[in-house]
């Protein structure tokens, strides 16, 4: 039977780099967020979103995610049921892609929220990407033209480090690309899949 290792890690660690090198070893990884945003233009999830959250997320029939995102990273409650729409979804289509990567003795599930959510359950192991708070800062307000305000009160709504480490089997130093895949490589011999580097 596949297990599923968990891949998490706090905003701006470096999750998808490490998820890459993880993919680099012939491992098959599902990118929580990536298929969130896909199953968010299916027909359901709109319809949905509309009836929660109004017309004024729409603009001619198309999801304005910004202004979705500025809605629900400032009210924890309509977070919560924006995760209640889309966390389903995502947990069902999860499922038919395992069943689809059963001939793999593992699979990377990667998810910013895989602790928020409780998807750590259901994982085999757990892995923790960690990053110094200034670099992941940096990177985030790099990547998405932000601010730092609004980088910090991200990281103020998701667990912290200590808090995702002690639940997990495997930590991550994300300080240099060379430390990733040392730490990779070490996972990967634990795991007793070294062989498959492609």
């Amino acid at each position: 039977m596949t297990k599923v290792i968990g891949l998490t890690g706090g905003i701006g660690s470096g999750k998808t780099t490490v998820a890459n090198e993880f993919s680099s070893f012939g491992i098959p990884v599902y990118i929580s967020d990536l298929e969130a945003k896909k199953l968010m233009q299916s027909d359901s999830l709109l319809n949905q979103i509309k009836e929660e959250f109004g017309s004024s997320v729409f603009d001619k029939g198309i999801l304005l995610r910004d202004k979705l995102s500025e809605i629900v990273f400032n009210d924890d409650k309509r977070l919560a049921k924006l995760n209640s729409i889309v966390h389903p979804a995502v947990k069902e289509h999860f499922k038919k892609w395992l069943l689809e990567k059963q001939d793999n003795p593992f699979v990377i599930y990667e998810s910013a929220i895989l602790f928020e959510s409780g998807s750590y359950k259901e994982c085999d192991f757990v892995i923790n990407v960690q990053s110094p708070l200034e670099v992941r800062i940096k990177r985030v307000i790099e990547r998405d033209k932000t601010t730092r305000e609004k980088v910090l009160e991200r990281i103020k709504n998701q667990w912290n480090d200590d808090e995702k480490s002690s639940k997990s089997d495997f930590v991550v130093n994300n300080t240099s690309m060379e430390a990733i895949k040392l730490e990779i490589v070490k996972i990967l011999n634990f795991l007793g899949i070294k062989q498959m580097n492609s």
